[in-house]
């Protein structure tokens, strides 16, 4: 008992040093630091950006003050600009919407379409206002430089800035102008100076538009006098036109209308001899087309080129995938007159000389043989849209719609099963030519050869060398069997397959075989090319392939039967094909099968099966019905009162002597004399 109470106390006192030796090692370990996360900012990682921005004069103040997050979202490590707000609305969260003045009447386009950023850098510019350019080169980027620097430049444009004149972003004037255009002209130019008097003919014109005159940029004319100056103006002659500068109404013209115009421009030379006259000109509306005083186009143009005309032609504006690409410069006047003409819609000829003033090369077409009907009565417009359209060649409609409307007839036969592909892709000139052509209905080449075919079908219609060519094919006569538009039959042949080969090759088997007894089904069926190449095959006759694969293909249960999927082996009464016993294929002499035509007729027979002649004839080539062997097998019965087929298969069999697989079981046990009456000879 004393021993087991030391042993305790043992145990106890070493437990007890073991807690105080963990204890001591726990106080005198060093505590474990706690983990902290510190964030790390933007310009840590984009440090190039930093470099790129940072310096720069004028620094967006939220980048100053690295607050990215005030437009960007977060994105990790993978670059990406995700910012909070799409396009301006970004911006507006600090420059609000009527700060930059969008509720007034005219919005800067740039600020108008959400893009800031096309004259500002959202980050830094060395430029003022975060431009990306200083003055005026920002505005240059959008608005053509050459506009503003002509010979004689606006003291504002050329030593000044735009903002001089216009405000940035907004205004109630137009043109972004910072005042009424007249009050703001004269604050700079003195209206009251004699000089400026003197200029203007002592009229009152500070309350009048100066741009009815003048370029407010720039000008090749001096005191920067527009491109196109009316000489009355030119030569500060005012009351050439108006009522003199003292009376109460200065700016009202001495007369109405094209009364006041005809006492310089005498209407019968306007006219020059035409008598379908411009709706406007015959109105006496001048001002419809020109300005009284002076434009940037020529002969004082209200608009420059065709932009005036569409003001009343509103439809030819529309823009077309095939324009008419008339005389640059030009444009609506290569074809109209302006004011009055001989010929209607103010032509400057008729039709189709004014056509053929540039088309030259399509006149030569009149030469042709068979010229296009509507071409060669000069009818243009019948067929093209001389303002333009959305079909090649400038066509009214679609090629096939458009040849349809004279056609009648075309659109009801192309209509069918089968059509040709320029027929369904509307592109009637694949084969035809447009104004005339050396060939009967338009053809590019001969109908009666393959050389309008072979442009598409060239590689299909070359001639196969080593083999067989179908004669027609050989000799380029491709309609004698197929339509050159559409057919209901397959192939777009002209008539149905076995009627149309009949129709060279005969329907009557009868010249050859007097008693038919059996028929070839897909002869039976009009399918010559079941086995045929109509056009061309490296095998003799055009047959698609050879001997047994072409019969093969259709007879798959003999395939089956003749070629099993172990390997072949030589029996003594035929081959074998097959595994185990039991499942064994006896072939009837391989090689001498495989040669299908040494029994059968392709086409028709006077036998049944379209065998080549009698089955006791047939039999007879390769068993010899005179040996012993036979005459036994058979019983003494004489071969030619015997069919063969009855008995034995003549292709395959799972018996050794070709028996079929249903047999009389007398036969099977070779009994026939329990039914037979056999004489002995």
């Amino acid at each position: 008992m004393i021993s087991l109470n030391r042993n305790r106390i043992f145990v106890a006192a070493g437990m007890v040093l073991l807690l105080c030796a963990v204890a001591y090692l726990a106080a005198c370990a060093p505590a474990p630091k706690k983990r902290t996360f510190v964030r790390k900012e933007c310009l840590d990682c984009h440090q190039e950006f930093a470099n790129t921005y940072m310096n720069m004069k004028s620094v967006h103040e939220v980048v100053k003050e690295k607050k990215c997050e005030d437009c960007h979202l977060r994105h990790g490590i993978v670059p990406k600009l995700l910012l909070k707000e799409p396009g301006n609305q970004i911006c507006y969260s600090c420059h609000g919407v009527e700060k930059m003045g969008l509720d007034k009447s005219v919005v800067h386009p740039g600020l108008k379409k959400g893009k800031c950023i096309s004259c500002h850098n959202p980050h830094a510019s060395q430029a003022s206002y975060l431009l990306k350019a200083e003055g005026k080169e920002v505005c240059y980027e959008c608005h053509k430089r050459e506009d503003y620097e002509k010979q004689v430049v606006h003291e504002p444009v050329s030593k000044k800035t735009c903002t001089t004149c216009h405000l940035a972003h907004s205004s109630d004037e137009a043109n972004l102008l910072k005042r009424n255009e007249s009050a703001l002209c004269i604050s700079c130019h003195d209206s009251k100076k004699g000089a400026f008097k003197k200029a203007h003919g002592d009229y009152p014109v500070e309350n009048s538009s100066c741009e009815s005159c003048h370029n407010p940029h720039s000008a090749k004319l001096p005191k920067l006098l527009k491109t196109s100056v009316h000489p009355a103006v030119a030569e500060s002659s005012c009351e050439r036109c108006h009522n003199p500068s003292t009376s109460q109404n200065p700016f009202a013209t001495r007369k109405q209308g094209k009364e006041l115009c005809y006492e310089c421009h005498k209407g019968s030379e306007l006219k020059r001899g035409g008598d379908v006259e411009h709706p406007p000109f015959q109105k006496g509306e001048c001002k419809s087309c020109h300005t009284p005083h002076s434009s940037e186009n020529p002969i004082l143009l209200a608009k420059k080129g065709r932009e005036l005309c569409f003001t009343c032609h509103g439809e030819k504006s529309v823009k077309v995938g095939v324009p008419h690409n008339v005389a640059s410069g030009k444009e609506c006047l290569s074809c109209h007159v302006s004011h009055a003409a001989k010929n209607q819609e103010l032509l400057l000829a008729e039709e189709p000389e004014l056509c053929y003033g540039c088309h030259e090369q399509t006149k030569e077409s009149l030469k042709t043989l068979k010229p296009h009907e509507p071409f060669a009565q000069g009818k243009c417009n019948n067929c093209h849209d001389p303002h333009g359209s959305n079909t090649t060649g400038m066509l009214k409609a679609r090629m096939d719609l458009l040849c349809y409307g004279c056609h009648v007839d075309a659109e009801l036969q192309f209509t069918k099963t089968n059509t040709h592909k320029p027929v369904i892709d509307g592109n009637c000139n694949r084969c035809h030519k447009s104004h005339g052509a050396k060939e009967e209905k338009l053809l590019f080449a001969p109908a009666d050869g393959s050389k309008l075919c072979v442009g598409c079908h060239g590689e299909m219609m070359k001639e196969a060398v080593n083999g067989t060519n179908h004669e027609f094919f050989k000799n380029g006569k491709c309609l004698k069997c197929h339509d050159a538009h559409a057919s209901n039959n397959p192939g777009m042949i002209v008539s149905k397959q076995g009627f149309l080969c009949y129709s060279c090759h005969g329907t009557d088997p009868n010249k050859e075989i007097k008693e038919i007894k059996s028929k070839h089904s897909p002869v039976v069926a009009g399918e010559c090319t079941s086995c045929h190449n109509p056009h061309k095959a490296k095998l003799q006759s055009l047959l698609l392939a050879d001997y047994p694969d072409l019969c093969l293909s259709c007879h798959s249960d003999l395939k089956a039967r003749m070629y099993g999927k172990a390997e072949e082996t030589t029996a003594a009464q035929g081959e074998v094909s097959g595994g185990p016993t039991e499942d064994r294929m006896y072939v009837h002499s391989l090689s001498d099968l495989e040669k299908c035509q040494t029994c059968h007729r392709p086409h028709f027979s006077d036998e049944l099966a379209l065998i080549v002649e009698p089955i006791q004839l047939l039999c007879n080539k390769c068993h010899d019905y005179n040996e012993p062997s036979f005459r036994e097998g058979h019983i003494n019965i004489a071969a030619k009162v015997m069919d063969c087929r009855n008995c034995h298969d003549p292709h395959t069999s799972k018996d050794p002597t070709f028996f079929r697989e249903e047999i009389h079981k007398p036969f099977a046990d070779r009994t026939c004399k329990d039914c037979h009456v056999v004489e002995k000879r």
